[in-house]
């Protein structure tokens, strides 16, 4: 069956991954070998590999060849896998910010737009998805001090724009676990820092966001290597992506072992986190203690 578009919201990233899955699945259909598709697309095995990851752009002719190479003869057919070739080449929202967005990141935000469920651990910041503006200029600003205020305003607004994902109409599930450490470092001050513990607060009475804290008293944990985040989708046809940020760029897994590990890392976090249900009182208890409005 040939998938339609991921919808209004699903942004190039993941219509490339759609058409990638969709494409592996008709070639190893018709028995053909990654080898001798690239042969008809006049390139190599691995650029057939990188097509059907969704790493890659598409160009028409390129899937054209290939589904005739497949056997794909119904004309419905093959327009609606063109179309999503072409879906998939526009640029999502982000692409107005390519001045102050690595190349790297671009990848993530296509997959979070699209994501039905997002877990994800931080020790360090509170997730960007749940972060106030003021905070997030304070974050911003430790990694770009000498950078120009319009730069800096750009940046702020970016993250502002990236959190719309949790107020559509139908958003993502997110799963947040928060080391206790990321609380009581105060970013950008006892102001900024009360202003986001109460949003946090808030966060917490949405149906669509669950947070748990990893309190000190927890001691050691799974997660002690650092943030990560797991993202998965409702369409079948897409694997889940665990994303590890480092500096200057990112680590994407989507191997099992490696999404088997991961993803028995964040239940053990979730179960040595306080439950849910604790998490508006020990916000309210860590705010009123260091950040006394």
């Amino acid at each position: 069956m040939v998938p339609t578009e991921g919808g209004p919201t699903s942004g190039p990233t993941v219509l490339r991954m759609l058409l990638g899955a969709q494409l592996r699945r008709l070639r190893e259909e018709a028995g053909v070998t990654r080898e001798a598709a690239g042969w008809e697309i006049r390139s190599s095995e691995s650029k057939i590999s990188r097509m059907e990851l969704g790493r890659v752009g598409f160009k028409e002719r390129d899937v054209t060849d290939l589904l005739t190479l497949y056997g794909v003869t119904a004309a419905d057919d093959r327009e609606a896998l063109l179309k999503l070739a072409r879906d998939a080449n526009s640029p999502g929202w982000w692409h107005r910010y390519g001045d102050v967005l690595p190349g790297w990141f671009q990848s993530y935000l296509g997959l979070e737009a699209a994501a039905a469920l997002i877990r994800t651990y931080e020790v360090q910041f509170v997730p960007g998805l749940l972060q106030t503006a003021d905070y997030a200029r304070a974050v911003i600003l430790l990694g770009h001090r000498n950078a120009p205020t319009a730069e800096v305003d750009r940046r702020v607004k970016l993250r502002m724009e990236r959190q719309q994902v949790l107020r559509r109409s139908t958003p993502p599930q997110l799963w947040a676990v928060l080391d206790e450490a990321a609380l009581r470092r105060p970013i950008g001050g006892p102001a900024v820092m009360r202003q986001q513990l109460d949003a946090l607060i808030e966060a917490t009475t949405a149906a669509h966001v669950r947070l748990q804290i990893v309190p000190f008293d927890a001691g050691g944990h799974a997660a002690a290597s650092g943030a990560f985040s797991i993202l998965r989708f409702g369409d079948q046809d897409l694997p889940d992506i665990v994303y590890i940020e480092q500096l200057t760029s990112a680590i994407y897994l989507d191997k099992r072992d490696d999404l088997d590990y991961y993803a028995l890392a964040m239940e053990r976090l979730c179960v040595e986190a306080a439950p849910p249900e604790r998490t508006p009182e020990l916000l309210a208890r860590i705010r009123d203690e260091l950040y006394p409005g």
